[in-house]
């Protein structure tokens, strides 16, 4: 592929990357903008509290598919390794900063995911674990995926997987976890909202 070729992939990338399905689902179907509900952000989690389950789980397949998508164009494009993990960093900050509103987007959780899946899906199998395992155990979302991140660098390292995904690991976690600093201080101050809390104010809504 020539350079003008993995130029245009990559600003492909980015811009279906910052697609903001949570946003277009929740207006669609619950006429709701989670922008100004929940916590305000348009990922799974917040699609999920201020539109219902049909929006969450639409949002969250949609978030998965558009990273998947765009790495799976780039394996079948025959790039080399550090060009898949540019286009796979450069989906993820499309849909975190995405260009359409205002670079104000989600915090990467399933978009994390779906960048994995095509291109090294036992590191996704390895994320997910940790993240059912946290989730089980602790109850917060946030947690759950902050630590799901954190699994990718020291997950490729053990699995072999090469310094491009070990990099590309690294700077997914770093970006998650800075996406979520205000759960990290929620979570210190022990006023984050838990799963079961969740449950009972979207029963309640």
């Amino acid at each position: 592929m020539s350079l003008d070729s993995f130029l245009l992939l990559a600003v492909l990338a980015y811009l279906v990357g910052g697609i903001p399905f949570g946003l277009l689902f929740s207006l669609w179907l619950a006429k709701r903008d989670p922008r100004k509900h929940g916590s305000g952000n348009i990922g799974a989690t917040n699609a999920l509290r201020t539109g219902g389950k049909k929006v969450g789980a639409l949002t969250l397949l949609a978030d998965i598919g558009k990273g998947s998508i765009v790495v799976a164009v780039a394996l079948d494009s025959g790039l080399v390794d550090w060009q898949v993990a540019c286009i796979a960093l450069l989906a993820f900050l499309g849909h975190i900063y995405p260009v359409y509103l205002r670079f104000r987007g989600g915090k990467g959780v399933a978009t994390m995911f779906g960048v994995l899946l095509p291109w090294q899906p036992w590191l996704a199998i390895v994320a997910f674990v940790v993240w059912y395992a946290v989730l089980k155990w602790r109850h917060y979302v946030s947690l759950a995926s902050i630590m799901a991140g954190w699994s990718l660098p020291c997950g490729a390292w053990l699995l072999g997987s090469g310094q491009e995904v070990f990099w590309l690991g690294m700077s997914l976690a770093v970006l998650m976890t800075w996406r979520h600093r205000e759960n990290i201080q929620r979570l210190l101050q022990g006023t984050e909202p838990t799963t079961d809390q969740d449950r009972r104010a979207r029963m309640r809504a």
